[in-house]
């Protein structure tokens, strides 16, 4: 009976640790404005910009946003050219969803001749760690979107490494005690 409830105790572990440490988080590139064209010299880096106060992490989704235009993924090499003949994504849907799979650095640009020579273009790092969502601001409220999928979880915040480690610990004095 005490090895079943603590086979039980150890099961209920793993999911409770899995559900508190996995956490995503949903982003709309550009925030209410979109994947569009910036509209001037001023706004060349906006969506460097818009990256840089954001947190992303594997598993986020950013949504892009646009009429009319396209999104590709490109090399490095390509984004500084703002050309690719190859991308290794493509979407001209309106409504373009890309996941992050693994950490590093992401270069977007748009698909349409001059856009991205215009600005349209973004590099995205993303951080191969468990993070809090965005701090609830204004420009987070406007960048961090709820789900867009009807009946979605609610997203459940992150658990530290002091509680998962307190957690481990007590497991442990339990199964040995």
């Amino acid at each position: 009976m005490i090895a079943l409830f603590k086979a039980s105790f150890l099961l209920f572990l793993c999911f409770f640790t899995l559900f508190c440490v996995v956490n995503s988080t949903d982003f709309e590139v550009g925030g209410k404005d979109g994947w569009i064209v910036p509209n001037s010299k001023d706004y060349h880096q906006m969506y460097n910009q818009w990256a840089s106060k954001n947190r992303f992490k594997i598993g986020d989704t950013i949504f892009f946003k646009y009429k009319k235009d396209s999104v590709m993924g490109v090399t490095e090499k390509e984004y500084e050219k703002c050309r690719s003949s190859h991308p290794h994504f493509f979407s001209n849907n309106g409504d373009t969803v890309f996941k992050f799979e693994r950490p590093g650095l992401f270069y977007f640009i748009s698909g349409v001749s001059g856009h991205c020579d215009r600005g349209q273009k973004m590099i995205i790092k993303v951080l191969d760690i468990v993070s809090a969502p965005p701090p609830e601001s204004q420009s987070a409220n406007d960048t961090a979107t709820k789900p867009h999928h009807k009946g979605a979880a609610a997203e459940i915040a992150p658990m530290s490494i002091t509680t998962l480690a307190l957690s481990v610990f007590s497991f442990l004095v339990f199964l040995f005690a």
